[in-house]
């Protein structure tokens, strides 16, 4: 991700709000009181959020080799109230970094291994009837929990995924007409392996839409590959994983996404946005476009990226960076362009490069 140098609205000329007689003189279709003023604040320190970033990609880095991609974007999610959902082979870590995140964080952690038997009650919890009281009661099951890992997703049959789509969305669920409210902070991580498909289930669009990111992700560079086997060749028992400390608290995160909400964005940048997600809709390419929880999703995620590289101001290269991973789980491409051999990552580059940048 570049920085490349991008005005600040620091020397911004504000418009003063209007007499009392010109606002009774003004139509009221003609004040738009939500657009007025531009939370920017100059002042604000974004330091916390890049420090602990960086503490935590530090710690895990004691085991991890590479994929800083996707510990980047890991933080982002969990700094945004978003989850993840990362798509690769067997075997480069996917499942050991959600762990690995989990432990630095100091909250309850719960993993959940995805099978065609698991039942929504598996997942969820379910009312058991207690014989001394003569009364249900709900046992929560493990999605209750701060730091959730969700390991091949795609394992479960349609009914078992459908008793996510509450939870992920208003973090709570509903047993028995009653909602029970999920404490925060409430990240979801999921892993699912593109190459087998035997025994697995398709995640519907509308879960998919429900993750704000999908990372996909590939085998490590000849380096990285020999990075591995010297940090490991004297670790086969996993002691190295052991060394990785808890260092971020729900009020760090809380605290976190407080900044990261007062980060600015200005108008073209959301008008941008916007362009790029309507272009998903209207594209000869595409046989599904992005919905609105996707620009809100490019939108937050911008802001926390140029939090974490320490700024206080969204450049068009933060949202650049975040529109492939927000976006080509949302998409579908039409029969005739799959047929012909297209990607979703060609299609979305094309997009974003046809639309204009602002200035």
């Amino acid at each position: 991700m570049s920085e490349n140098e991008y005005e600040t609205p620091e020397n911004q000329e504000l418009e003063l709000n209007p007499s009392t007689d010109e606002q009774a003189a003004a139509p009221v279709e003609e004040i738009p009181a939500v657009e007025q003023a531009e939370p920017y604040a100059p002042t604000l320190n974004v330091d916390p959020v890049m420090l602990r970033a960086e503490r935590v990609k530090s710690e895990i880095g004691q085991v991890i080799v590479g994929q800083e991609e996707m510990l980047d974007l890991l933080l982002v999610a969990l700094f945004t109230g978003g989850h993840v959902l990362l798509e690769g082979v067997p075997g480069i870590a996917k499942t050991l970094t959600a762990k690995l995140l989990a432990q630095v964080i100091h909250a309850d952690f719960s993993r959940i291994q995805f099978t065609p038997d698991l039942m929504p009650a598996d997942v969820v919890g379910t009312s058991v009837y207690n014989m001394k009281t003569a009364d249900f009661i709900f046992k929560p099951g493990p999605i209750f929990s701060n730091v959730v890992l969700i390991d091949e997703i795609n394992r479960a049959p349609a009914k078992t995924q459908s008793s996510l789509f509450e939870v992920m969305e208003e973090r709570q669920v509903t047993v028995d007409g009653i909602t029970h409210i999920m404490e925060a902070p409430f990240f979801v991580m999921a892993t699912q392996n593109p190459i087998e498909q035997e025994g697995t289930y398709k995640l519907p669009e509308a879960q998919l839409d429900r993750f704000l990111f999908k990372v996909i992700l590939d085998y490590p560079s000849l380096e990285e590959e020999k990075k591995i086997l010297r940090r490991f060749r004297d670790d086969f028992s996993g002691v190295l994983r052991e060394s990785v400390k808890p260092i971020l608290s729900p009020a760090d995160i809380a605290d976190c996404q407080r900044i990261i909400e007062q980060v600015y964005i200005k108008e073209e940048l959301l008008d941008y946005i916007a362009a790029i997600v309507h272009n998903t809709r209207n594209n000869a390419d595409l046989f599904l476009g992005a919905s609105p929880r996707a620009s809100l999703s490019l939108m937050k995620s911008a802001k926390a990226v140029a939090a974490m590289e320490g700024r206080n101001f969204v450049t068009p290269d933060d949202i650049r960076y975040v529109s492939y991973p927000v976006l080509n789980h949302r998409v579908i491409l039409t029969p005739e362009r799959e047929m012909e051999g297209y990607t979703s990552r060609e299609v979305l580059d094309d997009i974003v490069k046809k639309i204009e940048v602002p200035r």
